[in-house]
């Protein structure tokens, strides 16, 4: 991706805005364990424990080839990723709890057509026929 496309909109490593990032302003060195922390919704402490850990137990070329390669392949995050508040909250929904915006719109949905069918029936009912020939007298 050149640097024309990350200009325009398209995220790395992610659907929307909410892609994954370095976050150098947040970051100790380059920002990863901060991005990696707001990718995945957790503490940047318990990223940054279980990385130590990871390299403690015996991982620590892994570990520091990984975070390496993050360092080098992401891009920094945008200072103005969101538009506001609401528009954060829902990209963070969408990439968290994909499963529960799918439910939460199906079951606005099904509030909607519970709603449409209430009306349908009120006009449609016999009450509010006598009703519209009273008001035609």
């Amino acid at each position: 991706m050149n640097e024309k496309d990350f200009k325009q909109g398209q995220v790395p490593f992610g659907p929307g805005p909410a892609g994954l990032y370095r976050d150098p302003a947040r970051g100790k060195i380059a920002g990863v364990c901060a991005g990696l922390s707001d990718y995945f919704g957790v503490k940047v402490g318990g990223v940054r424990i279980a990385l130590i850990l990871l390299s403690v137990f015996g991982f620590f070329g892994p570990v520091f080839v990984g975070y390496v390669v993050l360092a080098i392949l992401l891009h920094p995050r945008p200072p103005h990723l969101y538009k506001d508040s609401d528009d954060e909250a829902f990209w963070r929904s969408v990439v968290r709890r994909p499963t529960d915006t799918v439910s939460g719109l199906a079951r606005r949905f099904r509030e909607l057509d519970n709603r449409l069918a209430r009306m349908e029936h009120r006009v449609t009912s016999p009450d509010e026929v006598l009703r519209a020939r009273f008001r035609d007298l």
